[in-house]
């Protein structure tokens, strides 16, 4: 899929795409740093149907909307033929006993059975995260293991 890159003097740049639909989807990075999702008309690319502002906090979560499906579909794939093995999203929300704490502390692994394969925050994704890696309230942690193993990482996550 091709992304079209123009600049818009005096404003920023528009970043988009054309989506099956025939819309153009895609932001506008404003020069002063502020964000607006756009989706154009269906009969005009060229024309706004929707413009929304977000802020980057806004940015960041609908980032890890879009891409943390994205990853969860690629590891389900890598582990179709294994049968038991399952992908998982598991949020680190800001009254986890985990918020601001390490994976290393939860002991994740040897507890559940369960690996944290990736982390999604702010957009960007952490792959492979260590013992030492920080975790950050609106973190999306992608955990694979077995169902078993996957709910009990998701009562420590939230229980501690």
């Amino acid at each position: 899929m091709n992304v079209d890159v123009t600049a818009l003097p005096g404003i920023g740049v528009r970043k988009d795409f054309q989506a099956g639909s025939g819309r153009r989807i895609g932001v506008v990075d404003h020069r002063d740093g502020g964000i607006d999702l756009i989706v154009s008309k269906l009969d005009d690319p060229d024309a706004c149907a929707a413009e929304i502002p977000l802020s980057a906090d806004e940015a960041a979560v609908l980032a890890n909307l879009l891409g943390a499906p994205q990853l969860v579909a690629q590891l389900r794939e890598d582990h179709r033929d294994m049968p038991g093995i399952l992908t998982r999203q598991l949020p680190i929300k800001a009254d986890s006993p985990y918020e601001g704490r390490t994976l290393g502390e939860t002991g994740m692994r040897t507890r559940t059975k369960a690996s944290i394969v990736a982390v999604m925050r702010a957009g960007q994704v952490y792959p492979s995260p260590g013992p030492d890696f920080t975790f950050g309230a609106d973190d999306l942690l992608v955990v694979v293991g077995t169902p078993e193993g996957l709910d009990s990482a998701a009562k420590i996550l939230t229980h501690g």
